[in-house]
C-alpha cells in the first residue's frame, strides 16, 4: 500500500510538473501588458495568448485585452522594459 501511494504521488508531481512546463510563457511569466506599462507582475500564465508561435502571460482578462488593442505597439514597449530589466 504504501509503494502504491509513493508511485502514485510521483506520477502525480511528474504530470504537475509537465503541465506546468507547458504553461512557461515569454518573459518569464510577467504580464506582458505589465511590462508595456513599466511594471513587473508575475503571473501563472492561466490568462495568455499566442502570438508569432510564441505564449506570452497577462495578470487579467482586462489586462490581455488592453495588450490587443494595439498589440504591436505594446510588444515593443514590453521588449524595451524586459531587456532593461533584465541587464540591470
Amino acid at each position: 500500500m504504501v509503494r502504491t501511494f509513493i508511485k502514485s504521488t510521483f506520477a502525480g508531481a511528474l504530470l504537475l510538473g509537465m503541465a506546468t512546463t507547458a504553461m512557461a510563457g515569454e518573459y518569464g511569466n510577467m504580464c506582458t501588458y505589465g511590462l508595456s506599462q513599466g511594471q513587473q507582475m508575475k503571473t501563472d500564465c492561466s490568462v495568455s495568448a499566442s502570438l508569432a508561435g510564441k505564449t506570452y502571460c497577462f495578470s487579467s482578462a482586462d489586462a490581455m485585452s488592453s495588450f490587443m488593442k494595439d498589440h504591436k505597439a505594446n510588444m515593443a514597449k514590453a521588449d524595451g522594459y524586459y531587456s532593461k530589466i533584465k541587464k540591470g
